[in-house]
């Protein structure tokens, strides 16, 4: 695994995907939703992600497919057990969100292809919803639905394409302290109500739906993400073979969030900011993943300060200042060549 802010440099010149041409799956008309799951150490989370399957509306037809990273908490052992139509792939080890779903994608039959994460849970309407949506308008790769969160409000699912501006207004804390003033508030789209269907740059990896057709044009989940990152990169990829990606409030699901990555916070914390370098790199060369190097030392230099300040002054806050700045420092420590990521 890459573990230092130079090592995503030497990337592999012929990169291969689990998911090439001659291994995809023959599409089968009884099938209109294939469903696509990756697990991680989440059995706490898996028994009502899919039992919230199992209650979807008779139409569409779907078919699930669990691929498991190396889980040691028995939740392979759990899905055979409670749900054993649901096809079940187990990885000898983690081999990341992109790589296990390209995977799974080998293994769908179904006109549309979901990827959904295991912490979800689905109302019994959703997936009829979205199937009609994009059974009526062909121009749609890619939908995503809207987000709700344990307390039943709305959550942010979507994202602009990440800019020199918008970057640089996030890293300064410019978009939240300045909620109101556009100009400023352009990334993580606070201007947008989450509350009409609209076309969007970035719909977030938690729960994707794609038609089959573009899939084919513009191929599967680049593998070098490991964890983050891959939701920017597969959008864009969308948006450079003309498909739509549409945010579609008419459906909507619950996500409890962070489940994989609540057992180790400071590391997939450091996981994010490198995939986010990555896409820079990627997609803007050199000199657009010098920038964003350059904006993470500031706005993790920021962020330290400013908890450190809060620590010494809100009391009340203390716990989560120690912690913020802990994940900042442990960033810092990355960013310099200090600090290793686990294998």
């Amino acid at each position: 695994m890459d573990t230092s802010p130079g090592d995503f440099s030497k990337e592999r010149a012929h990169w291969q995907p689990a998911f090439t041409s001659n291994r995809r799956p023959m599409a089968d008309a009884s099938v209109d939703i294939s469903i696509v799951i990756v697990t991680w150490n989440v059995k706490r989370y898996v028994q009502e992600c899919l039992g919230s399957l199992r209650r979807q509306a008779a139409c569409p037809q779907i078919e699930v497919i669990v691929v498991d990273n190396a889980s040691s908490d028995g939740t392979t052992e759990f899905i055979a057990e409670c749900f054993p139509y649901v096809k079940v792939i187990q990885n000898k080890s983690n081999l990341g969100y992109a790589r296990a779903n390209n995977i799974g994608l080998q293994h769908c039959k179904g006109k549309y292809i979901c990827l959904v994460n295991p912490d979800i849970n689905l109302p019994p309407d959703c997936l009829a919803k979205i199937f009609g949506y994009m059974e009526q308008d062909s121009s749609v790769g890619m939908l995503g639905p809207r987000m709700l969160g344990p307390d039943g409000k709305v959550r942010r699912s979507c994202m602009r394409f990440p800019g020199a501006w918008n970057v640089f207004c996030r890293a300064m804390g410019l978009d939240t302290i300045f909620k109101s003033t556009r100009f400023l508030r352009g990334l993580l789209m606070h201007d947008f109500g989450f509350d009409r269907v609209c076309d969007v740059d970035v719909l977030n990896g938690w729960f994707w739906v794609v038609r089959r057709e573009a899939l084919e044009q513009v191929g599967p989940l680049d593998e070098r993400f490991f964890m983050y990152g891959e939701d920017t990169d597969w959008c864009y990829r969308f948006h450079q073979n003309r498909w739509r990606t549409v945010f579609y409030p008419e459906a909507q699901a619950v996500h409890y969030g962070g489940a994989s990555s609540a057992s180790a916070p400071v590391r997939f914390y450091i996981e994010m900011c490198k995939a986010d370098a990555q896409f820079w790199r990627k997609h803007h060369r050199w000199l657009g993943k010098l920038f964003y190097l350059a904006v993470l030392w500031l706005h993790e230099f920021v962020r330290l300060a400013g908890y450190a300040t809060i620590y010494w002054f809100r009391k009340s806050s203390r716990q989560e200042s120690v912690f913020k700045m802990r994940r900042s420092a442990a960033c810092l420590l990355w960013l310099a060549g200090l600090y290793r990521l686990p294998e």
